[in-house]
């Protein structure tokens, strides 16, 4: 699918104000990072000027300051360690089994964190994102530790990935809110996307990795047409 980058952004939009549509009086919100989530919290802030009343529980220090900027009230896991929804983006979605990529926005493992203690992860993206197999359009970002980041891409490479290590745009290694380094990971067409989730977790010095297995609940999907609902079928979740 092409697209241009305005139709793309209001796709995005559509769709980030179907998901706060699902945000309820009294909800601990988590709070996702990167440009789709950006629309998001936007939104979260134009319902609160209605009226509507939250927390929120931010996954980057970015969002964090943006949230706070709109005026919506913050708060943490000590005082709310359950989450009763979270709206994030994704890097790719995959049809069917809602898998997703997540962490070219290089929040991935607060992402994550945030995202195994929701009770719901809604997941906002433009058509653009939807893959028949993850790992077809975009690399994995792994997070991993400053210390001997040489030795683990080794490691990874020896999975059969092409590693780079992400830089800033002006060429410094890029570093997490947590501190460390962010080593992304092109593996080609994922045929299962847990087992290599599995293998990269063993890897000693990664931190996490930017695989979301069975973590999304809804894919709210804003293309041409409108915004499309999917929902993962029934089942545990990781989460629960």
């Amino acid at each position: 699918m092409t697209t241009d980058a305005n139709s793309q952004a209001a796709w995005k939009q559509a769709a980030a104000r179907a998901a706060v549509d699902l945000v309820s009086d009294g909800m601990i919100v988590g709070i996702g990072t990167g440009s789709t989530a950006t629309f998001a919290i936007h939104a979260l802030a134009n319902r609160m000027q209605t009226g509507l009343r939250f927390l929120g529980i931010p996954s980057s220090e970015r969002s964090a300051a943006l949230a706070t900027s709109l005026g919506i009230p913050l708060t943490t896991f000590a005082d709310h360690p359950r989450i009763d929804l979270t709206i994030d983006g994704a890097d790719e979605v995959e049809r069917g089994t809602l898998n997703l990529i997540k962490g070219h926005g290089g929040a991935l493992l607060r992402e994550k964190i945030v995202a195994v203690a929701s009770r719901r992860l809604v997941i906002i993206v433009d058509g653009t994102k939807l893959v028949d197999r993850l790992g077809e359009r975009s690399a994995i970002p792994v997070e991993v530790v400053d210390f001997g980041w040489e030795a683990t891409k080794g490691r990874l490479e020896a999975l059969g990935a092409t590693v780079d290590l992400r830089c800033t745009p002006d060429g410094e290694p890029f570093c997490t809110d947590g501190g460390n380094r962010i080593l992304d990971c092109s593996f080609g067409s994922i045929a299962d996307p847990a087992m290599l989730e599995e293998k990269i977790g063993r890897i000693v010095g990664v931190v996490e990795c930017g695989l979301f297995v069975g973590l999304a609940d809804m894919v709210f999907i804003g293309d041409a047409t409108g915004v499309t609902c999917l929902e993962r079928s029934p089942g545990p979740s990781v989460g629960a």
